[in-house]
């Protein structure tokens, strides 16, 4: 006769004490190795050679000079909308507005371009960021101040805003004569596209030959050096956390919360607005509706920003990892191998991260709990 194991109980229980910086070091990598795990099944069940499909991914995307550099073109907009959800996350604020406020500084971006780019890079470089990132926070600013003063979810407002972008965005090219669209030849009303900035105005790439790093990600290595300091360092970025950490104890030391919600949804604004400036100015050189709605820039910046933990620095690389993982799936793609399935990994990766936050949270905890005796 067999034995019968016992149950072995197993229950979380609340962390009362300050997590441990190894387990907030150690759980988003065990939970990027646990995804990848699952990942492996996947591909076992779609018939394909696990070894082989990562072999072939790292290949495409750090194995080679002109590989990495198409790494960086991808993660270029995802470190730039990653930093502006991790600053808004950071301090408890859900900013899911950076689709559309990429789409507002794109639009400010290339009408600053047409209208000055013929005077050089010089001029018209720090125009379109800075149009771009006035565009992107006064876009940011609608569901701030509606919550900070009206008490308006900011997820269904800056959510909405989103489609509102894209639809000013679709209309601006397709359906009118816009400044931005080209109405030059009769072409130009068979397949509507917009207008193509100055070459003076195109975003210098830095390197040369088979490697060279695009100047929006540059941009974005400075504002994570930024936004740690400002974050860590200063008086705002004490206030902006303590405000997120417990508002009751803000309120009490006089903090304004109002104000630095609004001033965390501008500055939110501002950098994903950015990433839209640098689509234009470092890739398409047009504003194209097409080519920014469909890859979701705003919606993977939150995958990012969650796989960083919200810390500036480690956007920056899990902003190079989804990149890489981005660029792998557009050269790996076949007839047995969609590209289809890199947004599986990517969501299955933000599933287990996110997933992985209850261990920051609570331990775990084996065997029955120790009963309290009263004295």
């Amino acid at each position: 006769m067999s034995a019968i194991l016992p149950a072995i109980p197993i229950r979380l229980e609340k962390r009362t004490e300050r997590t441990p910086s190894w387990v907030q070091a150690a759980t988003p990598v065990g939970a990027f190795l646990f995804a990848f795990v699952i990942v492996t099944v996947i591909l076992l069940a779609g018939g394909h050679n696990p070894l082989q499909s990562y072999n072939a991914m790292l290949q495409a995307s750090v194995t080679s000079t002109s590989a990495i550099s198409q790494t960086l073109v991808s993660a270029t907009p995802l470190l730039l909308t990653g930093l502006a959800a991790a600053v808004a996350f950071r301090m408890g604020i859900w900013n899911i507005g950076g689709e559309g406020q990429l789409y507002i500084g794109a639009i400010c971006a290339s009408g600053v371009a047409l209208a000055i780019g013929a005077h050089g890079i010089g001029l018209a470089l720090p125009a379109m960021i800075l149009a771009a990132m006035v565009g992107g926070a006064l876009w940011a600013a609608i569901p701030g101040l509606l919550r900070a003063y009206l008490n308006a979810n900011e997820i269904l407002t800056s959510l909405m805003l989103n489609y509102t972008a894209g639809l000013l965005l679709d209309w601006l090219i397709n359906d009118s004569n816009s400044y931005w669209r080209d109405t030059s030849g009769a072409s130009a009303y068979l397949v509507a596209h917009g207008k193509t900035i100055p070459g003076a105005a195109n975003w210098p790439a830095i390197g040369g030959g088979n490697f060279s790093v695009p100047f929006g990600f540059l941009v974005g290595l400075v504002l994570a050096a930024l936004l740690f300091v400002l974050v860590r360092h200063t008086w705002l970025g004490y206030q902006l956390r303590v405000t997120a950490d417990n508002p009751g104890v803000g309120r009490y030391a006089g903090m304004a919360s109002k104000r630095n919600f609004v001033i965390v949804m501008l500055l939110s604004g501002a950098i994903a607005a950015i990433a839209g400036a640098s689509q234009v100015g470092d890739f398409t050189h047009i504003l194209d509706p097409t080519g920014l709605q469909s890859p979701q820039y705003g919606y993977t910046g939150i995958v990012v920003a969650a796989l960083g933990r919200y810390n500036p620095l480690a956007v920056v690389i899990s902003a190079l990892l989804l990149g890489a993982i981005t660029n792998a799936g557009i050269n790996v793609q076949s007839a047995t191998f969609p590209q289809s399935l890199t947004g599986v990994i990517e969501g299955i990766i933000l599933f287990c991260v996110l997933g992985s936050e209850i261990f920051s949270r609570y331990r775990v905890r084996v065997g029955a709990e120790k009963a309290t005796v009263a004295a």
